[in-house]
């Protein structure tokens, strides 16, 4: 049923080419910046966030390592929770800057403040390529509702497994089934549900 859902949201939404780069960045590390500045807020915030820094020069790693932590909160304010994102992103460049990318595990980025699994499995997917499929709220509800899960509130890892056995493990069927449950829960898996025309209508047994 999972690979059904998946085929289901890719003939309806086609391919997502969801994380977008700035043309000629570092790609690691704007996703990075990205994935901790999208923490409890909306990717036009982050957007807004992502310009300011750019137009200060400032997504650059030695950049980021000697701005003032003042400059830095007021470049990405419009993200939101900026006093705790502009110290998770000093902690994320302090420890990641000088080390190899092949030497970055999922328990380094976990090691540093401000990164929890959702940041840390954004960061290892977009950023680096390696298969950790992201479990976000858009993910927990569109299953629960499916019924393919017992509660809201299920355990992060425990979601993570439940998925990661049903699919082939592949970076791009990762980033895509991600990307595609972010587009549909925008669109019909609300909080309040629109289910006209929703294409997993058929499957759910949940719609509250």
């Amino acid at each position: 049923m999972v690979k059904k859902i998946y085929k289901l949201l890719l003939e309806r939404y086609g391919y997502q080419d969801w994380w977008p780069v700035h043309e000629g960045n570092d790609k690691f590390l704007e996703v990075s910046i990205g994935a901790i500045l999208t923490q409890n807020t909306n990717w036009r915030n982050v957007e807004k966030a992502i310009r300011n820094l750019l137009e200060e020069n400032l997504l650059d790693w030695e950049a980021l390592s000697k701005v003032e932590e003042k400059k830095l909160k007021e470049c990405i304010k419009p993200a939101g929770f900026y006093n705790q994102k502009a110290k998770t992103i000093k902690g994320f460049v302090r420890t990641i800057k000088d080390i190899d990318r092949d030497r970055i595990t999922r328990k380094l980025l976990l090691s540093i403040k401000g990164i929890g699994n959702e940041t840390a499995d954004s960061i290892l997917l977009y950023g680096l390529e390696k298969p950790f499929f992201v479990i976000d709220s858009y993910t927990k509800r569109l299953f629960y509702r499916l019924g393919m899960i017992n509660q809201k509130n299920i355990k992060y890892e425990e979601l993570q497994n439940f998925i990661i056995k049903r699919i082939e493990r592949d970076v791009e069927v990762y980033k895509q089934y991600h990307a595609l449950i972010v587009e549909h829960s925008k669109i019909h898996c609300r909080k309040k549900p629109n289910c006209i025309n929703c294409p997993l209508e058929r499957y759910c047994t949940k719609m509250l």
